[in-house]
């Protein structure tokens, strides 16, 4: 196994030069910090005063990607999976005239045959259970006016209950029609999302193996309308509402965070607190009320945190992580607090570590996940750790990894929920 993983790193390399990783003073939860490794960075748009300049000004841009994802499974009867996947990203984007202006991209995934299982020993995760996976996945036009943005098609989206959640080989776009305002230190955006693809959805197939009509999933029959407004001032507040119409996750879902920094620049300290509503609907299962909590510390290259959330407990009901990784502030890498909600009172606690040396970066989290009786009488709880690293080697290249351990607390044979794991993956932005 470690003899693949090094020949996928030169593999990678040949194609490759460098990266700039981009970080943040804070990220909202463990799983938001593993997701920015494979963020892909976008080149400024530039204005022309010609519409033939259009053209001939626009620019090619996107991301090369090798990834290793391998499950050692602890279950008696279950298969270890391991996959190694070639691809990326590859993006045009148009030049702007008049305000207008429109991009294209496809996304391309495919496993490396002599690196990835066989039938039930591949990991599908990365490819598609068919070993590949290539779709139109940005296809837009978009208006600027002033403060003013109106992209319409498939486009990248980044808000608490829809994003990228790009942490294997293919992000999350969607199909939509968004909206958004800025006002010095206020953002206000209104939408509809129609369809999603990515790795969220299957790839283009159903859990078991069949192969869906289309790689797009609809989100109900008149899509999912959201709307939401971001404060960044002396506060940090952010307030979402999404009207989701699709049958088996249909719910009315309010969304608010508020959030405040202090410090200087090499001492700094942040709380944040969270507030998750889902109310009932009659089509689908999901009710829910989460509250969550976070604080961190970060002194010159260290930092620490610690993040709660708690979700009460509603008969036969359950939450509904959203349309990609989530927003809660106690998501892990795999082990989310909407995992064990249904049908019972639960809560999750997160602690965090991260350090900066030069070119590295490394963060360790450990979580614990559990939750009261349900109406069986049974109860959960399952522990994860994560076990991070991000190298950057120069302005284009960057290598990141993580191993997930997980743990059922419960049981006394080991069950699908005990398992480790590695993800390996190198990626070049051009």
């Amino acid at each position: 196994m470690a003899l693949r993983i090094l020949l996928l790193l030169f593999i990678s390399i040949a194609f490759v030069q460098a990266h700039e990783a981009e970080h943040k003073d804070r990220e909202i939860s463990i799983r938001k910090d593993i997701d920015i490794f494979g963020k892909q960075v976008d080149k400024e748009v530039t204005t022309v005063n010609k519409l033939k300049n259009m053209f001939s000004e626009g620019k090619v841009s996107g991301q090369l990607r090798s990834m290793y994802v391998g499950y050692d499974q602890k279950e008696n009867t279950a298969e270890d999976t391991y996959a190694t996947a070639l691809g990326g990203t590859f993006k045009y984007e148009l030049a702007e005239f008049n305000g207008f202006n429109a991009g294209i991209a496809f996304v391309t995934s495919h496993d490396i045959a002599f690196a990835t299982g066989d039938a039930a020993k591949q990991n599908s995760e990365l490819s598609s259970v068919r070993g590949n996976y290539t779709e139109l996945s940005e296809a837009y036009i978009n208006y600027k006016n002033a403060g003013f943005n109106l992209r319409l098609g498939r486009q990248l989206i980044d808000t608490p209950l829809a994003d990228a959640d790009d942490s294997l080989m293919v992000p999350n776009t969607f199909e939509a029609y968004i909206l958004i305002y800025d006002l010095d230190k206020i953002t206000l955006t209104l939408g509809n999302i129609q369809e999603w693809q990515g790795a969220s959805t299957g790839l283009g197939y159903f859990e078991d193996g069949l192969k869906r009509k289309s790689s797009w999933v609809k989100t109900g029959n008149r899509g999912t309308y959201l709307a939401g407004i971001e404060y960044d001032n002396l506060f940090e507040v952010n307030a979402w509402y999404y009207d989701i119409s699709q049958k088996e996750n249909a719910t009315k879902a309010s969304y608010i965070d508020i959030g405040k920094h202090t410090g200087e620049s090499d001492i700094r300290f942040h709380s944040s607190v969270q507030y998750l509503h889902q109310s009932k609907n009659d089509t689908s299962d999901i009710q829910a009320d989460i509250l969550g909590a976070l604080i961190e510390f970060v002194a010159y290259s260290a930092g620490f945190n610690i993040s709660y959330n708690k979700s009460k407990k509603y008969n036969a009901k359950r939450s509904f992580t959203g349309m990609g990784g989530g927003t809660l502030y106690t998501n892990m890498d795999t082990m989310k607090l909407d995992t064990i909600t249904e049908d019972r009172e639960a809560e999750s606690f997160v602690l965090g570590l991260v350090y900066h040396s030069n070119n590295w970066n490394f963060l360790y989290a450990y979580g614990d996940f559990e939750g009261k009786e349900n109406s069986l009488g049974e109860k959960v709880h399952m522990t994860e750790q994560n076990i991070a690293f991000e190298y950057t080697f120069n302005e284009e290249l960057i290598v990141a990894g993580i191993y997930v351990i997980q743990n059922d607390k419960l049981n006394l044979v080991n069950t699908a929920n005990d398992f480790e794991k590695l993800q390996v993956m190198v990626k070049y932005n051009f």
